[in-house]
Protein backbone atom coordinates (compact mmCIF):
# COMPACT_ATOMS: atom_id res chain seq x y z
CA UNK A 1 0.00 0.00 0.00
CA UNK A 2 2.84 2.35 0.91
CA UNK A 3 4.74 1.62 -2.30
CA UNK A 4 1.57 2.12 -4.37
CA UNK A 5 0.89 5.50 -2.76
CA UNK A 6 4.49 6.56 -3.26
CA UNK A 7 4.37 5.52 -6.93
CA UNK A 8 1.16 7.50 -7.48
CA UNK A 9 2.72 10.55 -5.83
CA UNK A 10 5.77 10.25 -8.09
CA UNK A 11 3.55 10.09 -11.18
CA UNK A 12 1.59 13.16 -10.07
CA UNK A 13 4.81 15.10 -9.46
CA UNK A 14 6.13 14.13 -12.89
CA UNK A 15 2.85 15.12 -14.57
CA UNK A 16 2.70 18.58 -12.99
CA UNK A 17 4.95 20.37 -15.54
CA UNK A 18 3.02 18.79 -18.43
CA UNK A 19 -0.35 19.74 -16.96
CA UNK A 20 0.86 23.28 -16.24
CA UNK A 21 2.04 23.82 -19.82
CA UNK A 22 -1.17 22.38 -21.26
CA UNK A 23 -3.20 24.81 -19.13
CA UNK A 24 -0.97 27.66 -20.37
CA UNK A 25 -1.88 26.77 -23.95
CA UNK A 26 -5.58 26.85 -23.07
CA UNK A 27 -4.95 30.30 -21.62
CA UNK A 28 -3.18 31.45 -24.79
CA UNK A 29 -5.98 30.06 -26.95
CA UNK A 30 -8.59 31.94 -24.94
CA UNK A 31 -6.60 35.17 -25.24
CA UNK A 32 -6.22 34.77 -29.01
CA UNK A 33 -9.97 34.42 -29.46
CA UNK A 34 -10.76 37.34 -27.14
CA UNK A 35 -8.02 39.56 -28.59
CA UNK A 36 -9.17 38.90 -32.18
CA UNK A 37 -12.70 39.90 -31.20
CA UNK A 38 -11.52 43.05 -29.39
CA UNK A 39 -9.07 44.10 -32.14
CA UNK A 40 -11.78 43.72 -34.79
CA UNK A 41 -13.99 45.88 -32.58
CA UNK A 42 -11.41 48.70 -32.66
CA UNK A 43 -9.13 48.09 -29.67
CA UNK A 44 -5.63 49.54 -30.20
CA UNK A 45 -2.95 46.83 -30.04
CA UNK A 46 -0.28 49.17 -28.60
CA UNK A 47 -2.31 50.32 -25.59
CA UNK A 48 -3.67 46.81 -25.10
CA UNK A 49 -0.13 45.52 -24.56
CA UNK A 50 0.76 48.42 -22.21
CA UNK A 51 -2.33 47.96 -20.03
CA UNK A 52 -2.02 44.19 -20.11
CA UNK A 53 1.48 44.16 -18.67
CA UNK A 54 0.84 46.99 -16.23
CA UNK A 55 -2.01 44.91 -14.78
CA UNK A 56 0.23 41.82 -14.75
CA UNK A 57 2.96 43.68 -12.84
CA UNK A 58 0.41 45.05 -10.34
CA UNK A 59 -1.04 41.56 -9.82
CA UNK A 60 2.32 39.89 -9.15
CA UNK A 61 4.05 42.66 -7.17
CA UNK A 62 2.35 41.98 -3.79
CA UNK A 63 3.32 38.30 -3.91
CA UNK A 64 6.90 39.16 -4.88
CA UNK A 65 7.20 41.69 -2.01
CA UNK A 66 5.80 39.34 0.64
CA UNK A 67 7.36 36.05 -0.46
CA UNK A 68 10.66 36.95 -2.13
CA UNK A 69 11.93 40.13 -0.50
CA UNK A 70 14.92 38.27 0.94
CA UNK A 71 16.03 37.16 -2.54
CA UNK A 72 16.35 40.66 -4.04
CA UNK A 73 20.00 40.89 -3.03
CA UNK A 74 20.82 38.57 -5.93
CA UNK A 75 19.92 41.29 -8.46
CA UNK A 76 22.83 42.60 -10.55
CA UNK A 77 23.27 44.97 -13.49
CA UNK A 78 23.67 41.97 -15.78
CA UNK A 79 20.42 40.38 -14.64
CA UNK A 80 18.55 43.69 -14.81
CA UNK A 81 19.86 44.18 -18.36
CA UNK A 82 18.48 40.76 -19.30
CA UNK A 83 15.11 41.70 -17.76
CA UNK A 84 14.98 44.91 -19.81
CA UNK A 85 15.80 42.92 -22.95
CA UNK A 86 13.11 40.33 -22.14
CA UNK A 87 10.59 43.12 -21.64
CA UNK A 88 11.45 44.45 -25.09
CA UNK A 89 11.58 41.09 -26.90
CA UNK A 90 8.29 39.51 -25.84
CA UNK A 91 5.81 42.07 -24.43
CA UNK A 92 6.76 44.82 -26.93
CA UNK A 93 8.17 43.50 -30.22
CA UNK A 94 6.66 40.01 -30.32
CA UNK A 95 3.16 40.89 -29.12
CA UNK A 96 2.82 44.04 -31.22
CA UNK A 97 3.83 42.21 -34.39
CA UNK A 98 1.69 39.22 -33.41
CA UNK A 99 -1.47 41.29 -32.96
CA UNK A 100 -0.80 43.43 -36.03
CA UNK A 101 -0.51 40.19 -38.01
CA UNK A 102 -3.69 38.87 -36.40
CA UNK A 103 -5.64 41.99 -37.38
CA UNK A 104 -5.01 41.39 -41.09
CA UNK A 105 -5.33 37.57 -41.02
CA UNK A 106 -7.21 35.23 -38.67
CA UNK A 107 -6.69 33.87 -35.17
CA UNK A 108 -6.17 30.35 -36.54
CA UNK A 109 -3.61 31.48 -39.14
CA UNK A 110 -1.70 33.51 -36.54
CA UNK A 111 -1.57 30.58 -34.16
CA UNK A 112 -0.49 28.24 -36.98
CA UNK A 113 2.39 30.51 -37.94
CA UNK A 114 3.55 30.68 -34.34
CA UNK A 115 4.21 26.95 -34.38
CA UNK A 116 7.67 27.59 -35.75
CA UNK A 117 8.56 28.60 -32.16
CA UNK A 118 9.55 25.05 -31.04
CA UNK A 119 12.07 24.70 -33.89
CA UNK A 120 13.47 28.21 -33.38
CA UNK A 121 13.74 27.69 -29.62
CA UNK A 122 15.41 24.32 -30.15
CA UNK A 123 18.04 25.76 -32.52
CA UNK A 124 18.77 28.73 -30.23
CA UNK A 125 18.99 26.46 -27.17
CA UNK A 126 21.57 24.31 -28.96
CA UNK A 127 23.64 27.38 -29.85
CA UNK A 128 23.42 28.72 -26.28
CA UNK A 129 24.08 25.24 -24.85
CA UNK A 130 20.84 25.27 -22.88
CA UNK A 131 19.87 22.02 -24.57
CA UNK A 132 22.09 18.99 -25.12
CA UNK A 133 21.39 16.48 -27.88
CA UNK A 134 23.21 13.21 -28.42
CA UNK A 135 22.30 12.29 -31.99
CA UNK A 136 23.78 8.82 -31.48
CA UNK A 137 21.19 8.00 -28.82
CA UNK A 138 17.58 7.11 -29.55
CA UNK A 139 16.17 9.74 -27.18
CA UNK A 140 18.33 12.47 -28.75
CA UNK A 141 17.02 11.52 -32.18
CA UNK A 142 13.48 11.52 -30.78
CA UNK A 143 13.82 15.12 -29.56
CA UNK A 144 15.04 16.33 -32.94
CA UNK A 145 12.48 14.29 -34.87
CA UNK A 146 9.67 15.33 -32.51
CA UNK A 147 10.46 19.01 -32.94
CA UNK A 148 10.49 18.67 -36.74
CA UNK A 149 7.31 16.57 -36.74
CA UNK A 150 5.54 19.15 -34.56
CA UNK A 151 6.45 21.99 -36.93
CA UNK A 152 5.49 19.79 -39.90
CA UNK A 153 2.08 19.15 -38.39
CA UNK A 154 1.58 22.88 -37.91
CA UNK A 155 2.49 23.52 -41.54
CA UNK A 156 0.11 20.74 -42.59
CA UNK A 157 -2.70 22.49 -40.74
CA UNK A 158 -1.74 25.77 -42.40
CA UNK A 159 -1.07 24.76 -46.01
CA UNK A 160 -3.21 21.67 -46.65
CA UNK A 161 -6.98 22.07 -46.56
CA UNK A 162 -8.54 18.97 -48.09
CA UNK A 163 -12.28 18.36 -47.86
CA UNK A 164 -14.27 20.75 -45.67
CA UNK A 165 -15.88 19.34 -42.55
CA UNK A 166 -19.51 20.37 -42.52
CA UNK A 167 -19.95 20.77 -38.80
CA UNK A 168 -23.47 21.40 -37.51
CA UNK A 169 -22.59 24.66 -35.72
CA UNK A 170 -21.05 26.26 -38.86
CA UNK A 171 -23.96 25.61 -41.20
CA UNK A 172 -25.89 28.70 -42.23
CA UNK A 173 -23.38 31.07 -40.59
CA UNK A 174 -21.10 33.48 -42.41
CA UNK A 175 -17.44 33.43 -41.46
CA UNK A 176 -16.08 36.64 -39.95
CA UNK A 177 -13.00 36.45 -42.15
CA UNK A 178 -12.87 37.93 -45.65
CA UNK A 179 -11.14 35.58 -48.10
CA UNK A 180 -10.19 38.41 -50.48
CA UNK A 181 -8.69 40.51 -47.71
CA UNK A 182 -6.94 37.47 -46.30
CA UNK A 183 -5.22 36.69 -49.63
CA UNK A 184 -4.06 40.30 -49.96
CA UNK A 185 -2.53 40.50 -46.50
CA UNK A 186 -1.37 36.93 -45.80
CA UNK A 187 2.27 37.53 -46.82
CA UNK A 188 2.49 40.78 -44.87
CA UNK A 189 0.91 39.21 -41.81
CA UNK A 190 3.13 36.12 -42.09
CA UNK A 191 6.28 38.27 -42.10
CA UNK A 192 5.14 40.15 -38.98
CA UNK A 193 4.31 36.95 -37.16
CA UNK A 194 7.61 35.32 -38.19
CA UNK A 195 9.67 38.17 -36.72
CA UNK A 196 7.52 37.98 -33.58
CA UNK A 197 8.19 34.23 -33.30
CA UNK A 198 11.95 34.82 -33.47
CA UNK A 199 11.62 37.33 -30.62
CA UNK A 200 9.49 34.88 -28.60
CA UNK A 201 12.08 32.10 -29.04
CA UNK A 202 14.84 34.51 -27.93
CA UNK A 203 12.71 35.45 -24.91
CA UNK A 204 12.21 31.82 -23.84
CA UNK A 205 15.91 31.01 -24.04
CA UNK A 206 16.84 34.21 -22.23
CA UNK A 207 14.28 33.52 -19.50
CA UNK A 208 15.58 29.97 -19.09
CA UNK A 209 19.11 31.37 -18.73
CA UNK A 210 18.06 34.11 -16.28
CA UNK A 211 16.12 31.90 -13.85
CA UNK A 212 19.29 29.91 -13.21
CA UNK A 213 21.11 32.95 -11.83
CA UNK A 214 18.06 34.73 -10.37
CA UNK A 215 15.57 32.08 -9.18
CA UNK A 216 13.13 34.60 -7.64
CA UNK A 217 10.34 33.69 -10.06
CA UNK A 218 7.66 36.05 -8.74
CA UNK A 219 10.01 39.04 -8.73
CA UNK A 220 11.36 38.17 -12.15
CA UNK A 221 7.84 37.96 -13.59
CA UNK A 222 6.90 41.29 -12.00
CA UNK A 223 9.96 43.05 -13.43
CA UNK A 224 9.51 41.59 -16.92
CA UNK A 225 5.89 42.79 -17.01
CA UNK A 226 6.84 46.21 -15.58
CA UNK A 227 9.60 46.68 -18.17
CA UNK A 228 7.22 45.52 -20.88
CA UNK A 229 4.63 48.10 -19.82
CA UNK A 230 7.16 50.97 -19.65
CA UNK A 231 8.91 50.11 -22.92
CA UNK A 232 5.56 49.47 -24.57
CA UNK A 233 4.36 52.92 -23.48
CA UNK A 234 7.38 54.53 -25.15
CA UNK A 235 6.65 52.63 -28.38
CA UNK A 236 2.98 53.66 -28.19
CA UNK A 237 3.84 57.35 -27.77
CA UNK A 238 6.16 57.08 -30.78
CA UNK A 239 3.70 55.23 -33.02
CA UNK A 240 0.48 57.02 -31.97
CA UNK A 241 1.60 60.59 -31.44
CA UNK A 242 -1.29 62.92 -30.61
CA UNK A 243 -3.89 60.14 -30.53
CA UNK A 244 -5.11 60.47 -26.94
CA UNK A 245 -8.32 58.51 -27.48
CA UNK A 246 -6.47 55.17 -27.65
CA UNK A 247 -5.62 55.45 -23.95
CA UNK A 248 -9.28 55.44 -22.92
CA UNK A 249 -10.02 52.00 -21.49
CA UNK A 250 -13.75 51.41 -21.89
CA UNK A 251 -15.77 49.09 -19.73
CA UNK A 252 -17.12 45.90 -21.20
CA UNK A 253 -15.39 43.36 -23.47
CA UNK A 254 -12.22 45.46 -23.92
CA UNK A 255 -11.62 45.72 -20.18
CA UNK A 256 -12.25 41.98 -19.76
CA UNK A 257 -9.71 41.17 -22.49
CA UNK A 258 -7.08 43.40 -20.87
CA UNK A 259 -7.65 41.87 -17.42
CA UNK A 260 -7.60 38.34 -18.80
CA UNK A 261 -4.47 38.99 -20.84
CA UNK A 262 -2.65 40.63 -17.94
CA UNK A 263 -3.47 38.16 -15.18
CA UNK A 264 -3.74 34.85 -17.07
CA UNK A 265 -1.56 35.17 -20.18
CA UNK A 266 1.20 37.37 -18.77
CA UNK A 267 1.48 37.16 -14.96
CA UNK A 268 0.55 33.51 -14.41
CA UNK A 269 2.02 32.29 -17.70
CA UNK A 270 5.44 33.94 -17.31
CA UNK A 271 5.68 32.66 -13.74
CA UNK A 272 4.74 29.04 -14.49
CA UNK A 273 6.84 29.02 -17.64
CA UNK A 274 9.90 30.19 -15.71
CA UNK A 275 9.45 27.56 -12.99
CA UNK A 276 9.06 24.75 -15.54
CA UNK A 277 11.95 25.92 -17.73
CA UNK A 278 14.33 26.02 -14.77
CA UNK A 279 13.79 22.27 -14.36
CA UNK A 280 13.00 21.13 -17.92
CA UNK A 281 14.58 23.73 -20.21
CA UNK A 282 13.15 26.03 -22.91
CA UNK A 283 12.67 23.32 -25.57
CA UNK A 284 10.34 21.33 -23.31
CA UNK A 285 8.17 24.42 -22.73
CA UNK A 286 8.15 25.48 -26.39
CA UNK A 287 7.10 22.01 -27.56
CA UNK A 288 3.61 22.61 -26.19
CA UNK A 289 2.94 25.71 -28.32
CA UNK A 290 1.22 23.85 -31.18
CA UNK A 291 -1.52 22.68 -28.82
CA UNK A 292 -2.97 26.19 -28.74
CA UNK A 293 -3.56 26.07 -32.50
CA UNK A 294 -5.69 22.95 -32.15
CA UNK A 295 -7.72 24.62 -29.40
CA UNK A 296 -8.07 27.86 -31.38
CA UNK A 297 -9.16 26.05 -34.55
CA UNK A 298 -11.95 24.32 -32.63
CA UNK A 299 -13.06 27.44 -30.75
CA UNK A 300 -12.92 29.60 -33.91
CA UNK A 301 -15.29 27.21 -35.65
CA UNK A 302 -17.82 27.89 -32.88
CA UNK A 303 -17.25 31.63 -32.36
CA UNK A 304 -16.19 32.96 -35.79
CA UNK A 305 -17.74 30.16 -37.91
CA UNK A 306 -14.30 29.43 -39.40
CA UNK A 307 -14.37 26.31 -41.55
CA UNK A 308 -12.47 23.23 -40.40
CA UNK A 309 -10.81 21.01 -43.00
CA UNK A 310 -9.55 17.44 -43.04
CA UNK A 311 -5.99 18.71 -43.45
CA UNK A 312 -6.33 20.57 -40.19
CA UNK A 313 -7.43 17.44 -38.35
CA UNK A 314 -4.55 15.40 -39.79
CA UNK A 315 -2.13 18.19 -38.87
CA UNK A 316 -3.43 18.15 -35.30
CA UNK A 317 -2.76 14.40 -35.06
CA UNK A 318 0.79 14.89 -36.38
CA UNK A 319 1.38 17.67 -33.82
CA UNK A 320 0.36 15.37 -30.97
CA UNK A 321 2.70 12.63 -32.25
CA UNK A 322 5.59 15.10 -32.45
CA UNK A 323 4.87 16.41 -28.96
CA UNK A 324 4.90 12.85 -27.60
CA UNK A 325 8.32 12.22 -29.19
CA UNK A 326 9.76 15.36 -27.58
CA UNK A 327 8.36 14.46 -24.16
CA UNK A 328 9.67 10.90 -24.44
CA UNK A 329 13.13 12.13 -25.46
CA UNK A 330 13.26 14.67 -22.62
CA UNK A 331 12.19 12.03 -20.10
CA UNK A 332 14.93 9.66 -21.23
CA UNK A 333 17.46 12.48 -20.83
CA UNK A 334 16.93 12.43 -17.08
CA UNK A 335 18.92 9.98 -14.94
CA UNK A 336 16.89 6.97 -13.89
CA UNK A 337 17.08 7.86 -10.20
CA UNK A 338 15.83 11.39 -10.84
CA UNK A 339 12.92 10.09 -12.88
CA UNK A 340 11.71 7.96 -9.99
CA UNK A 341 11.98 10.61 -7.28
CA UNK A 342 9.60 13.51 -6.64
CA UNK A 343 11.09 16.99 -7.00
CA UNK A 344 11.28 17.65 -3.24
CA UNK A 345 13.18 14.37 -2.71
CA UNK A 346 15.53 15.27 -5.57
CA UNK A 347 16.37 18.56 -3.83
CA UNK A 348 16.83 16.80 -0.48
CA UNK A 349 19.20 14.33 -2.12
CA UNK A 350 21.21 17.15 -3.68
CA UNK A 351 21.41 19.00 -0.38
CA UNK A 352 22.25 15.80 1.46
CA UNK A 353 25.26 15.12 -0.73
CA UNK A 354 26.61 18.66 -0.32
CA UNK A 355 29.66 19.34 1.78
CA UNK A 356 29.04 21.36 4.93
CA UNK A 357 31.78 23.43 6.55
CA UNK A 358 32.13 23.33 10.34
CA UNK A 359 35.12 25.32 11.58
CA UNK A 360 38.35 23.88 10.12
CA UNK A 361 36.85 20.45 9.45
CA UNK A 362 34.74 19.36 6.55
CA UNK A 363 31.88 16.99 7.11
CA UNK A 364 30.34 15.14 4.24
CA UNK A 365 26.75 14.07 4.61
CA UNK A 366 25.95 10.90 2.73
CA UNK A 367 22.57 9.80 1.55
CA UNK A 368 21.14 6.58 0.21
CA UNK A 369 20.84 6.83 -3.54
CA UNK A 370 17.57 5.81 -5.12
CA UNK A 371 18.17 2.91 -7.47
Amino acid sequence: MGEGGSSLRVQIMQARPILALVLIQFGYAGLNILAKYALDAGMNNYTFIVYRHAIAAAAMAPFAIVLERNKWSGMSFSIFGKIMLMGLLEPVIDQNLYYLGMQITTATFTSAMSNMIPALTFLMALVLRLEKVNLRSLHGQAKVAGTMVTVGGAMLMTLVNGPALNLPWTKGRQSHQSSTNQQQHTIRGALMITVGCVCWACFMNLQANTVKSYPAHLSLTTLICLMGALEGALVTFAMERGNVSIWILRKGPTLCVVLYGGIVSSAITYYIQGVVMKEKGPVFAAAFNPLSMIIIAILSSFIFAEQLYLGGILGAVVIIIGLYLVLWGKRKDEPEGVQMMPIDQQMASINGNAETLNGDSVKKVTTVECV
